[in-house]
């Protein structure tokens, strides 16, 4: 049984945050767990009480995707549309993200590459906010709990993939 892995975010320059994550999986296995919207209804869920009922991905340049997520308790919503910018299958993804309620002050480009390492996979986001403000009320928030959370049940559904 490998380590647990941990999410880590650094803030870089005044707008950007860097997060990174190592999966137990080849990067085939990790780029299709971002991509495609059945595997990723079973992980990207957030905290606890909340699901993602829907998730739609047209994964080209010039492609939309659209995600909601559902608070079980409240009957919430959150939803997000994303933009994708460029996509090179399996190595990087770059895409604007706007959530409906927009927090982010105007949305974020989000760079995310996933890099192969002895049988495990590299995965780094670079989050290019449109201010530093931006950048530090995501900081602040608990996206980090949540994002852990959900990449927990993904080393799970990994494991049990590979075993498959």
């Amino acid at each position: 049984m490998s380590q647990p892995q941990t999410l880590t975010i650094t803030a870089r320059g005044d707008r950007e945050l860097v997060i990174t994550r190592r999966f137990n999986a080849p990067r085939q296995m990790v780029f299709e767990a971002h991509t495609r919207p059945e595997l990723i209804k079973r992980w990207m869920t957030g905290p606890e009480n909340w699901t993602l009922p829907i998730c739609e991905i047209d994964l080209r340049a010039g492609g939309k995707g659209r995600y909601v997520w559902r608070n079980t308790q409240s009957g919430a919503d959150m939803g997000m549309t994303a933009t994708y910018l460029e996509v090179d299958a399996p190595r990087r993804i770059v895409h604007q993200e706007m959530f409906d309620e927009d927090w982010t002050d105007g949305g974020t480009e989000i760079t995310t590459t996933f890099v192969e390492e002895g049988g495990t996979t590299r995965m780094e986001m670079v989050l290019r906010c449109t201010s530093s403000q931006a950048r530090d009320t995501i900081l602040k928030s608990p996206m980090s709990d949540g994002m852990e959370q959900g990449y927990a049940r993904l080393d799970r559904q990994l494991a049990e993939r590979k075993a498959a």
